[in-house]
């Protein structure tokens, strides 16, 4: 085929240089990495030169002045000598709906080029609609082993974001992932995936068909698209489904792992701001991220919209939850909570948050916040006697479901004992506990 017809002469360039076109292909003629790639395209700018300028028989003249210990100039003129290849591989791609973009394309994600620079991808393969690679976007991101219900809070926050035209930024894996785009693309939403592998596959796959034939999503990926899982691959994208969106939402994060990492370095680099889904569950690294910078969400996903996730920013993040519940009632100066047998009353702060290094009423937070922990030290108050769930909905604010989930808890902690007929709950005495 003829590969000009489909490809400017600086793709062709960019592709010959910066990518694989078949599994085989030889590994001691490497192509350049992303820091590699910026380091010669920065040169050639400097020299007033463009990568189609190389597509010339004789490239090497143009390279005289060239120097890096680890770009030699052999290596530059065989992967430029790929051409049969770059040929094959694109006629392929073709005919599978796969299309390419380069940093130099007006298609190329703008947010990349900005917070990543010269590390930016050279190339990206993709499918779909290339508009939206400049929306706007939620990220959310969590683990391939997350529960049913960290899954159904998932595809309801893509369900949601379609409902208010909000493009959810993904990485097309099991779990989390996919549960956030599907979420979306049921309800018509638009989504971007940024696949770690098997790109060409996906492109094909029967769970991405609607939203790729109704043009709400697409499918990307800076890695060859024939490419099998890679744990590297997998932890290097990471970055980009950050960059491409507005904020960050993770919904479940391990202890250890790409989750985690991608998290942190998130923090670390200050992309976007970072959004932690509250847990009970003891195994994830959920309140480890908020101490190192995130902010909780709100749990009951009727308790916020998405646009609140996008309008907030670091030095500032407006809170989620438009007034904390009774439960958690904000302490008097003297450090008092409201005198027994009344109902705790909420002072709305101008901007509450859950942030761990937020000030709230003079008294600083200098640790996270175990919700669960506060529940309890209630509890005890409110359920000296038995107390129905009603009661304690009204009384706490809390969502019943997650009520339901502590009470249970506390239950089999026995720190509360659960009466039948009807179903009450009345707190057991520190007392009844020691004996």
């Amino acid at each position: 085929m003829n590969v000009s017809a489909v490809l400017s002469a600086n793709a062709q360039a960019t592709l010959l240089l910066t990518c694989y076109f078949s599994k085989t292909d030889n590994e001691d003629i490497r192509p350049l990495t992303n820091g590699e790639w910026g380091r010669f395209a920065l040169w050639l700018k400097e020299k007033s030169t463009t990568p189609a300028d190389l597509l010339v028989s004789e490239p090497k003249s143009l390279l005289g002045s060239w120097h890096d210990s680890h770009i030699s100039v052999d290596r530059i003129i065989q992967l430029l000598n790929r051409g049969h290849s770059l040929a094959l591989a694109v006629e392929k791609w073709q005919r599978a709906g796969l299309w390419v973009v380069t940093r130099s394309d007006p298609e190329y994600p703008n947010r990349l080029k900005q917070r990543l620079k010269t590390n930016s991808p050279p190339v990206l393969f993709g499918c779909g609609n290339k508009a939206l690679l400049n929306a706007d976007g939620l990220a959310v991101i969590g683990s391939r082993n997350a529960s049913d219900a960290d899954l159904s809070f998932t595809e309801q926050v893509g369900a949601k974001a379609a409902s208010e035209g909000i493009t959810i930024v993904s990485g097309g894996a099991r779990g989390v992932d996919e549960a956030a785009m599907l979420g979306a693309i049921h309800q018509g939403g638009a989504v971007i995936g940024v696949m770690a592998d098997s790109l060409l596959k996906a492109a094909t796959s029967a769970k991405w068909r609607k939203g790729l034939l109704d043009g709400h999503a697409v499918l990307i990926s800076p890695f060859y698209p024939e490419a099998g899982f890679s744990a590297s691959n997998a932890m290097a994208r990471n970055k980009y489904i950050y960059c491409l969106a507005g904020s960050a939402l993770v919904i479940h994060s391990g202890k250890t792992g790409g989750t985690l990492n991608g998290a942190e370095e998130n923090l670390k680099k200050g992309w976007v701001p970072l959004w932690i889904k509250p847990t009970t569950d003891k195994d994830t690294a959920n309140a480890d991220l908020v101490a190192k910078g995130g902010r909780w969400c709100v749990a009951d996903i009727q308790a916020f919209t998405i646009a609140d996730l996008l309008t907030a920013n670091q030095s500032g993040a407006i809170a989620v939850q438009k007034e904390l519940p009774e439960l958690f009632s904000v302490p008097e100066q003297s450090g008092s909570f409201t005198s027994p047998g009344s109902v705790p009353s909420v002072k709305e702060p101008e901007s509450p948050t859950f942030s761990t290094s937020e000030t709230i009423e003079n008294e600083t937070v200098s640790e996270p916040v175990d919700f669960y922990r506060v529940f309890i030290g209630e509890l005890n108050r409110l359920a000296t006697n038995p107390v129905t769930v009603d009661e304690l909905v009204k009384l706490t604010a809390l969502h019943r479901s997650q009520l339901a989930e502590w009470l249970r808890r506390a239950v089999g902690e026995g720190v509360v004992k659960k009466l039948n007929r009807p179903v009450r709950y009345q707190a057991v005495s520190r007392k009844a506990n020691l004996e």
